[in-house]
């Protein structure tokens, strides 16, 4: 059992930056596979970016390669996710999701993970 919780949200203008973090709490995530993922009202939950259990493995959204990052502490039991050159069409809430497979499953797919966090809303602005 693991609970995860996104911060850093928040409104910032089109081209700005924001750092997300999804800290784990109740159990260490270290070997765990780890993703983001965001939500727009009425649309599908869709993939962001993911990282394996040691943040040798990195899977980015098309819509979001070479702007996003998302890297992992596992020492502090936290992931990350920096977004830089921000579009407004990256407002939605961003869930941060944690999978306990033992092979790690298919991070890019929702269905892979286990635990999810309440989500930390990012709007930008145009």
């Amino acid at each position: 059992q693991v609970q995860l919780v996104e911060s850093g949200g928040g409104l910032v203008q089109a081209g700005g930056s924001l750092r997300l973090s999804c800290a784990a709490n109740g159990r260490t995530v270290s070997s765990d596979g780890m993703g983001w993922f965001r939500q727009v009202p009425g649309k599908e939950r869709e993939f962001v970016a993911a990282i394996s259990w040691n943040g040798r493995a990195l899977y980015y959204a098309d819509s979001v390669k070479g702007r996003f990052t998302v890297s992992r502490d596992n020492a502090k039991n936290t992931m990350y996710l920096q977004m830089n050159s921000l579009e407004p069409e990256d407002t939605a809430v961003y869930y941060c999701a944690a999978s306990t497979a033992v092979m790690g499953g298919i991070l890019r797919d929702p269905r892979t993970y286990d635990y999810w966090g309440q989500g930390t809303q990012v709007t930008v602005s145009s």
